[in-house]
């Protein structure tokens, strides 16, 4: 078959590799030079740690097809360095033993560490905390870098073309498969289009399917200079046990009630979560903002507050802050849904709303797309 994808965002990139991997021939298009949006802005992590139990066999089967595809594209940067939620409460510590008492706990890889383990795992990290729970499924890749070495791959192959700046304006049904326009005027058919419109709703997404059950999300984020060490995990803290559904219970009920955020953390439902980029940098974040319109300036307290609990946790001061941006990506409105998967039209698939677990769940629901339509 002749597959077309709109988006070359980490969704409609997966499923180019999956049609292209099912023996298909597929044509992609990308409406910027390269993609910019949630993909490019996030940390790279691939996160099984904190998934609910309803995302758990999706997060473990994309964290197999990612270090498969590393076995095929090495410049995705693919690292298997697991993950240390570090605890500072006596309240963190009860939840994180509630989930490494879990019958899935060895699914995830949890293991609950004193310090002195924690520090043998990463040894980087030389400042306050009573205990790390350790993750050893989780695992990241170089999200900048990742989406072209894909693409140079597929092209190689004989059986992908990657159209950009190419803004696809029109698709329509036809009698024997599906027709597209793009804003150069140029014309192309195929048999199946996937649009995977990451958080751009409007648009041609509208035109096909109308008003998707989708909200967006901003958060801001920043990168340091080079740390001058390896951390050899990603880190989080404490408040990451508040926001990722895994770790719910009534030790989370417990910590909620009694140990309240920071004032700056609450205000901007932020999390700590942090990555060392292979240049050595760190990309730090994040913050949660759901109502529009989003402003279009950053907040300077929250990298305040992130910057000072990771300074805790690695116990030194951090590198210069050389970057600071912001993003935006889609999730959808029923938490019980990975993703929104709806056929507006005979040939046309809209997929889109991973809800910042792009990343993490990228390859399995390629996979799931590709095995839904029979590809």
């Amino acid at each position: 078959m002749r597959i077309a994808i709109v988006g070359g965002g980490i969704l409609g990139t997966a499923h180019a590799d999956e049609a292209v991997r099912r023996g298909h021939e597929v044509v992609q298009f990308e409406r910027e030079h390269e993609a910019r949006g949630a993909t490019v802005r996030n940390f790279g992590l691939v996160w099984v740690s904190g998934r609910a139990e309803h995302e758990l066999e999706a997060a473990l089967r994309s964290r197999q097809l990612w270090e498969d595809l590393a076995a095929r594209v090495p410049d995705i940067g693919f690292r298997p360095a697991g993950s240390l939620t570090l605890l500072r409460t006596p309240e963190e510590v009860a939840v994180a033993e509630q989930a490494a008492a879990r019958p899935d706990a060895a699914a995830r890889g949890f293991d609950l560490l004193d310090p002195e383990r924690v520090l043998a795992v990463n040894p980087a990290l030389r400042g306050k905390y009573l205990a790390g729970l350790h993750c050893s499924r989780d695992g990241a890749v170089e999200s900048r870098i990742a989406l072209p070495a894909i693409r140079r791959h597929l092209a190689a192959g004989g059986r992908y073309t990657f159209h950009a700046p190419a803004e696809v304006r029109e698709v329509t049904s036809t009698d024997t498969g599906v027709h597209l326009r793009d804003d150069h005027g140029r014309t192309f058919d195929a048999d199946l289009a996937i649009v995977c419109p990451g958080a751009t709703l409007g648009g041609l997404a509208r035109d096909l399917a109308g008003e998707l059950p989708l909200r967006r999300v901003r958060l801001q984020m920043m990168q340091t200079a080079p740390l001058g060490e390896a951390l050899t995990t990603a880190i989080a803290d404490g408040d990451s046990l508040r926001y990722y559904p895994g770790f719910a219970g009534t030790a989370l009920d417990a910590l909620t009630a009694a140990q309240p955020q920071a004032p700056t953390a609450e205000a901007h439902r932020m999390q700590l979560l942090c990555v060392q980029r292979l240049h050595g940098g760190l990309t730090i974040g994040d913050t949660h903002e759901y109502d529009e319109p989003f402003d279009f300036d950053v907040d300077e307290a929250p990298y305040r507050h992130l910057a000072g609990v990771v300074e805790e946790l690695l116990g030194r001061e951090l590198p210069p802050i050389v970057k600071r941006w912001a993003g935006v990506y889609s999730q959808h409105r029923d938490s019980g849904e990975l993703v929104h998967r709806g056929q507006p039209a005979p040939g046309v698939w809209v997929v889109a709303g991973p809800g910042g677990r792009g990343m993490t769940l990228g390859p399995a629901l390629a996979e799931q797309t590709a095995d839904q339509l029979g590809l």
